[in-house]
């Protein structure tokens, strides 16, 4: 891994605030009486994170697009099984944007791109300037971004995943990832897949084939395999052909053109503790955090 002056951290901010948001207490309130549990539990956890790593390059992305997003206009019920998230997380997903930007940090956020489609398209703005890239999440489908040597790591938790590693994690390379999941579908987004096919199946004809496209250039052999099932496989696989190049482009990262970014844009600001200590006390921090937040950005 490059040392810390070549290395960029990208933050994946909403795995950390519904994190928050479900392990912190809701007895938490600023003044004017509205809920602060998932942005305490945020704070802490870029408190901790800044003190530790001392990162002097990252971004925090947030995610605007949940229904928004081009993929709703593919696939309509793209991520129809998820709830809206309740007005009082919404408005501490804005208190949290509040208290990066006071801590010196970019954000960045698109109506029309999530979260993961902005990571990566800062990856591969930063590994152009010769940047090796640290992804904070939790979220398999960011494996795909990876190159040598690139982490995925699960900050909060202490997993770190990487590049090398994907193979053992998931039982693909990473840039196999999003044919991988077009296959065996990934639930959590509502993207089906090939029905009756799962990980490990996905997995073993991805290892034969290497990619979708080839899979289906050669869909005529997948019989004779030594897999399970192997002729209802390519029963199933021809008959669903194209939900497979459908949920293809629904779980293939995109990278936005319109983002041009350089590592000056991404550089951690100098922010003075006062006005740090003043943000937190706007958005009820209690002192403790906001000495920790103080400390870290010293």
């Amino acid at each position: 891994m490059a040392d810390n002056k070549r290395r960029v951290y990208l933050i994946d901010a909403s795995i950390y605030i519904f994190r928050a948001w479900y392990s912190v207490p809701d007895n938490l309130f600023n003044n004017d009486g509205q809920p602060i549990n998932a942005l305490h539990g945020f704070a802490g956890f870029l408190a901790g994170f800044l003190d530790a790593v001392k990162p002097e390059h990252l971004a925090v992305v947030f995610d605007e697009s949940l229904t928004t997003s081009f993929r709703n206009d593919i696939y309509p019920d793209y991520k129809a099984n998820r709830d809206s998230p309740p007005a009082e997380l919404k408005q501490q997903f804005q208190y949290c944007r509040t208290l990066v930007q006071s801590l010196g940090m970019a954000d960045f956020s698109s109506d029309s791109y999530e979260a993961d489609d902005l990571i990566g398209t800062l990856a591969a703005r930063m590994r152009e300037q010769g940047y090796a890239v640290v992804i904070l999440s939790a979220d398999k489908d960011l494996a795909q971004l990876l190159e040598a040597p690139d982490l995925l790591w699960d900050y909060a938790r202490n997993r770190r995943h990487y590049y090398q590693d994907i193979p053992a994690w998931l039982g693909v390379e990473a840039w196999q990832v999003a044919d991988w999941l077009a296959l065996c579908g990934d639930s959590v987004d509502n993207i089906p897949g090939v029905p009756g096919i799962g990980a490990k199946t996905a997995a073993a004809l991805l290892a034969e084939f290497e990619s979708l496209d080839s899979l289906y250039r050669q869909l005529d052999v997948v019989a004779g395999l030594k897999i399970r099932g192997a002729a209802r496989v390519q029963r199933l696989l021809q008959e669903h052909r194209e939900a497979a190049l459908l949920a293809r482009q629904l779980t293939t990262i995109a990278l936005d053109p319109e983002l041009q970014v350089k590592d000056t844009d991404i550089a951690r600001r100098r922010v003075a503790a006062s006005e740090v200590q003043n943000v937190c006390e706007q958005l009820g921090l209690g002192r403790m955090t906001a000495s920790r937040l103080t400390r870290a950005v010293g």
